[in-house]
């Protein structure tokens, strides 16, 4: 399990299950569906199972070009400690068993369970076609507000799917600014990236502008909810986060692009999420 953990980057699950917990406690918390353990359970099976096989799938399908790449090329695929079988295995094993979880969910869930694999499968072809393969990936992690939300409710709603919004914007922004360190190397090897299209200090701007449709979209939900001073904390903190990130990375200075990428946007989700969870128990069970 460990080199597969390895495989996967488990760690990197702190991006999309945050918001898929706002998903499903928004759905608790507005509607008259009842707190189910068990479909908490099941919602968190469905987004380990996808996000392995999404994962697995991009390492698999990438293993030649991660081995030419410097910063890839020890990758447990390019590095042999995983074979090229054992990812692909790996990963129908898990887009088995995220279709079967959802069966026990909803039959919306269910229905949609094959919509949802291609989107997260499909984004690892998109880098060898079309430089808005960042917006596929953000569109990949943003099913996981409105599909958390769809679990507890069987229908769709406007306030997760601004959520969902907000993390699109969110992932592909990031993105961009995880691309820059592949410039030169998309290039040669002609990959598709908003970096290798535009450059830095364009695809910087571009990401600034993701970032503010972002903020936006959490924001958005305060005139269709009611929330405390919590969820306005979150909100601050989460563009804050934004804000910090661009000032870490700059056109003539990239080099601190995994700081920005990994533990600024990891503490912006988990704080936001925390503060949204906090703000939604208060209200529910002492009226704040």
């Amino acid at each position: 399990m460990k080199k597969y953990f390895s495989l996967v980057l488990f760690a990197h699950s702190i991006f999309a299950l945050p918001f898929a917990m706002i998903g499903f406690f928004l759905g608790v918390t507005t509607t008259d569906n009842p707190f189910n353990w068990i479909k908490l359970a099941l919602v968190l099976l469905c987004m380990v199972f996808a996000r392995n096989a999404a994962m697995a799938f991009n390492r698999y399908l990438d293993r030649n070009i991660d081995a030419k790449n410097p910063r890839t090329v020890m990758r447990d695929i390019p590095a042999g400690r995983v074979s090229a079988n054992e990812a692909l295995l790996f990963v129908i094993f898990n887009c088995v068993l995220f279709i079967i979880t959802t069966a026990f969910i909803n039959s919306l869930c269910f229905y949609l369970s094959p919509v949802a694999l291609f989107v997260v499968l499909f984004y690892s072809y998109t880098k060898r076609f079309t430089a808005l393969c960042h917006l596929v990936l953000g569109l990949g992690l943003s099913l996981a507000p409105i599909g958390a939300y769809i679990a507890v409710t069987g229908v769709f709603n406007l306030v997760p799917v601004l959520y969902s919004f907000a993390v699109l914007f969110w992932v592909s922004g990031f993105d961009i600014i995880y691309a820059l360190q592949d410039e030169d190397f998309d290039k040669a090897e002609k990959l598709h990236s908003i970096p290798a299209a535009l450059g830095i200090k364009n695809a910087l701007r571009l990401s600034v502008v993701l970032h503010v449709l972002s903020a936006t979209c959490v924001i958005l939900p305060i005139f269709y909810s009611h929330f405390s001073w919590f969820y306005y904390l979150g909100v601050a903190f989460f563009c804050c986060m934004l804000i910090y990130q661009h000032l870490l990375v700059k056109p003539n200075d990239i080099s601190k692009v995994n700081r920005a990428f990994a533990t600024t946007n990891g503490f912006a989700s988990v704080i936001f999420a925390a503060c949204f969870l906090i703000d939604a128990f208060l209200r529910t069970h002492f009226n704040f």
